[in-house]
């Protein structure tokens, strides 16, 4: 029987020859990735008097939501997580240095074509840019996962977009997951296994399918899964020695639904407060006036987010009324950004570049907004109160937007500013 990818991700998983959508099936969990919430997740097996771990080597913990602890309550979640891992012997265990989760899976080689990855964050459907099948999970299933290494699945309807043509300059992955959220809505993709296919999407970094994958959570995806290809299986393997079997969907695989998009004259998008899919061009968003600028995020925090914001900021500076904030996605970004020049551009333009963390897109730390502000963010989501006051604003775009719009003060298409340079 034909299978998409995440058919055959499950199948194998399960031990089964085939699957199909709507079948329920027990799966052995390749990877689990816990962040804070791996304190939960422990509040969770001390209410069943558990203390055990199904495998120390594949369960993965690490801060980045509240890195360093801002309260003293983070502080204590901290403590617990750092104890729970020193006596359960977790080989893999990144502390407040190392950066966000969806970035340092990749970079540390925990994430490889073929295999089931779990993650007590919703965003592990970034994953699937490398062809791993990565779903989020609450505390209690995780809890399950942590002792017995296997979680039962119904294995969802697939649903393609087909993205052909090239993305013109200083358009991005950003406004092509923004404009899918804007044209089918958030509910289209709900507990849907999504598959990427494309010209455009061959053409892209493994950066910017990442962040593809990565909102595609926004539009209720179960897994965001792009088929691995030489970029894909080059990186992986410099990564990591372990092995992998990369999967692909069969030709003759059965989509519930297919939906076509060509980008070539696609124009930058903007998700307006207060939902996802709330979106319009940059040219009916410029304009509005923006106190913050964020770039940084599980989305856009990578080094060609922040390359794209130097080479906006280069001999500007960010205007007056602006605070703009940048998080490099990981300790290595970071350190490639400054090795590049780049951190040094975005401090001479203005910028305050903080340590790899979620920070305010979690709206916890490191930027929040008072009541009546405005906020440009290269992140994933402008929920009411996301960074602060319920009574702020947040604007979603690629980094080239944010950066422009740092340096005029309201909403600007990065187009008409680089040619203002020329």
């Amino acid at each position: 029987m034909p299978m998409t990818l995440a058919e055959k991700i499950l199948a194998r998983a399960s031990g089964n020859r085939e699957v199909a959508a709507g079948d329920y099936v027990t799966a052995k969990i390749d990877v689990a990735m816990a962040h804070e919430g791996a304190s939960w997740v422990i509040d969770e097996l001390m209410r069943a008097g558990i203390d055990k771990v199904w495998d120390s080597e594949r369960i993965v913990i690490l801060f980045d939501h509240w890195a360093p602890a801002p309260t003293e309550l983070t502080a204590t979640m901290h403590k617990k997580v750092r104890e729970f891992v020193k006596r359960h012997k977790i080989k893999h265990f990144y502390d407040i240095k190392a950066g966000i989760c969806h970035q340092i899976m990749p970079e540390m080689g925990h994430v490889r074509p073929g295999e089931l990855i779990v993650g007590t964050d919703s965003h592990t459907t970034t994953y699937g840019a490398f062809g791993a099948g990565g779903t989020g999970l609450g505390t209690t299933d995780m809890a399950v996962v942590f002792v017995t290494g296997e979680l039962w699945f119904r294995v969802p309807e697939t649903i393609k977009f087909q993205v052909d043509g090239s993305l013109p300059k200083y358009v991005t992955s950003k406004d092509v997951i923004l404009k899918i959220a804007g044209k089918y809505g958030t509910e289209v993709a709900q507990y849907k296994s999504v598959e990427f296919e494309g010209s455009a999407i061959r053409a892209m970094s493994l950066a910017s399918r990442m962040t593809l994958s990565n909102m595609t959570m926004e539009i209720g995806a179960k897994f965001a899964l792009i088929a691995p290809d030489d970029k894909t299986i080059s990186y992986v393997k410099s990564r990591t020695t372990k092995p992998f079997t990369p999967m692909y969907p069969d030709p003759d695989a059965s989509y519930e639904k297919v939906y076509e998009l060509n980008v070539s004259d696609l124009e930058p998008q903007v998700a307006f407060p207060h939902s996802v899919d709330n979106v319009k061009p940059v040219s009916e968003a410029e304009g509005v006036k923006v106190d913050q600028a964020l770039i940084g995020s599980c989305t856009n925090g990578r080094l060609e987010d922040l390359a794209a914001a130097a080479e906006i900021l280069k001999n500007r500076k960010v205007h007056p009324d602006v605070r703009l904030i940048v998080i490099p996605a990981s300790r290595e970004v970071y350190l490639e950004a400054l090795r590049a020049g780049i951190i040094e551009t975005l401090l001479e333009a203005g910028a305050v570049v903080c340590n790899p963390t979620c920070g305010p897109c979690m709206g916890t730390h490191l930027g929040l907004l008072a009541e009546g502000e405005r906020c440009i963010s290269s992140s994933n989501r402008n929920f009411k109160g996301r960074m602060g006051s319920s009574k702020s604003e947040i604007y979603l775009a690629s980094p080239y937007v944010v950066a422009a719009s740092a340096v005029r003060g309201e909403i600007t298409d990065p187009r008409k500013l680089m040619e203002v340079r020329k």
